[in-house]
């Protein structure tokens, strides 16, 4: 996630110190003990986000969206497989009304508690078991707000909606497993009024018009985090292409001007994705794009799946900005394909996304990453840490610009050579997975031949200045 233009959330928080030891933990397996699957997939940050017992391997969507009503209906059918026995187990789910769940074709009992589902099946699921869970809903949908990390979910505009945040948002318009941890597929099937555009992540499938509702179909084949997911509803300019044989897709909002800095921004997607590249190894998806929205409050942009989303703030100075752009495509490496397992592993995402930002500005004829480094160094505050920032502080200077300069610092100690055959063999390697920091230290490690925990730990989380390398 890029945050607001130009400048970062600052929220005062009680941090403990982060030593050594946390930075040697492999990925963790998020599967809490007993009979029914948890409500809460284990994240210390956010105890109540995702749900245990089970992993999804695909969601199928389809709702259907009136913006003069605000009033969305759904079908969701969700795939699964079990990971212990469940009598009952959870989805996420904010607001909306459930009027029936069935688990494989069998009705099956429900009830809300606060934003979850629990749903209690006719019988017992068995272990290793695959079942599909099938969620009718409806209502106006909402938006969900964290302490210090803004608002997200479901936001209705003047023509449509934008459904969109970090770290959650997706629990606002369907049900869902709603952590990092649980990636899984995508089909989805949107229905709007005539003239309306619906955009959502991966492959465009097509669409039809009937009695005066259109329905958009896309598909993300490749496993998505949940929070990756979009849904931008309402009048848009929709253009389509083709890149090395993947489907091309942006779209603009209609309020802002066709050529103007936000479209001529988007135009420079699928160049500033071959140089990321040549950097990160292959791109990891079936698709390119981008979304412009108008609406101001939304003022951040998100990196979701294939098909990023920017608020209008960062084309506020009517000048192109493929600097955002260049972070938003660094996360479809660094935060999508490779996710976090955990959300104190922020800046494995933002570090890297930061830092490419760095590599474009020079690639482009602007300061060096080294002048970048040097200056974002002077002006750093060693108080806040990089890893396991606290989870107010997730979008903070030090998760970014601080990450930055980790990455920056462990490339001038191993070595060009070394430091891109680290990045690339972390894409490769964890391509649609999950992963700490703790396995990016042993990655490292292994590549460069170097001990390199102490190095990370005091550019991660020591309280003084580190020495330049």
């Amino acid at each position: 996630m890029t945050d607001r233009p130009g400048r970062f959330r600052l929220v005062a928080v009680v941090l403990a110190l982060v030593v050594v030891p946390a930075l040697t933990g492999c990925t963790p397996k998020a599967d809490p003990a007993g009979d029914e699957g948890a409500a809460g997939i284990g994240d210390r940050y956010f105890p109540r986000y995702g749900n245990g017992g089970y992993d999804v391997a695909g969601y199928d969507l389809r709702v259907r969206y009136d913006p003069a009503t605000d009033r969305l209906d759904g079908t969701t059918t969700v795939t699964a497989t079990s990971r212990q026995a469940l009598t009952r187990f959870n989805l996420d789910l904010v607001g909306l009304t459930v009027s029936a769940v069935t688990v494989d074709g069998r009705p099956s009992t429900h009830r809300r508690d606060d934003a979850e589902l629990v749903v209690t099946p006719a019988e017992r699921i068995a272990p290793g078991r695959r079942f599909a869970v099938v969620v009718e809903y409806a209502g106006v949908p909402g938006t969900v707000t964290n302490s210090g990390l803004g608002q997200g979910g479901f936001l209705h505009t003047s023509d449509g909606a934008v459904a969109l945040g970090q770290p959650e948002s997706a629990s606002t318009w369907f049900p869902v497993n709603d952590h990092p941890f649980d990636k899984a597929t995508y089909d989805v099937e949107v229905t709007v009024p005539d003239g309306l555009a619906a955009v959502s992540n991966g492959v465009p499938e097509g669409r039809t018009s009937a009695g005066g509702w259109t329905t958009w179909k896309w598909a993300e084949r490749t496993p998505m985090a949940s929070y990756l997911s979009t849904l931008v509803i309402g009048d848009y300019r929709v253009r389509t292409g083709v890149h090395k044989g993947r489907p091309v897709v942006t779209a603009v909002a209609a309020g802002l001007p066709a050529d103007g800095p936000a479209a001529r921004s988007l135009d420079r997607t699928t160049e500033i994705a071959d140089y990321l590249e040549t950097l990160f190894g292959p791109y990891p998806f079936e698709s390119y794009g981008g979304i412009a929205v108008a609406d101001p409050r939304v003022g951040y942009a998100l990196e979701t799946q294939s098909r990023p989303v920017y608020g209008p703030g960062f084309f506020a100075d009517g000048q192109p900005n493929p600097n955002v752009v260049a972070h938003e495509l660094a996360h479809q490496w660094f935060g999508n394909s490779v996710s976090v397992a955990r959300w104190s592993d922020i800046w494995l995402n933002e570090g890297f996304a930061t830092y490419a930002e760095w590599l474009w500005t020079e690639h482009t004829g602007g300061r060096t990453a080294q002048q970048s480094f040097e200056r974002q160094y002077a002006v750093t505050d060693w108080s806040m840490p990089t890893l396991d920032p606290g989870p107010a502080r997730l979008f903070s200077t030090a998760v970014y610009q601080r990450g930055a300069l980790t990455v920056h610092a462990l490339r001038r100690t191993v070595g060009d050579d070394a430091f891109f055959r680290i990045l690339r063999t972390w894409t490769l390697e964890r391509r649609n997975g999950n992963a700490t920091t703790g396995d990016l230290v042993l990655l490292a490690e292994r590549l460069s031949g170097r001990s390199l925990r102490p190095l990370l730990d005091a550019w991660l989380v020591g309280d003084t200045a580190p020495a330049m390398p």
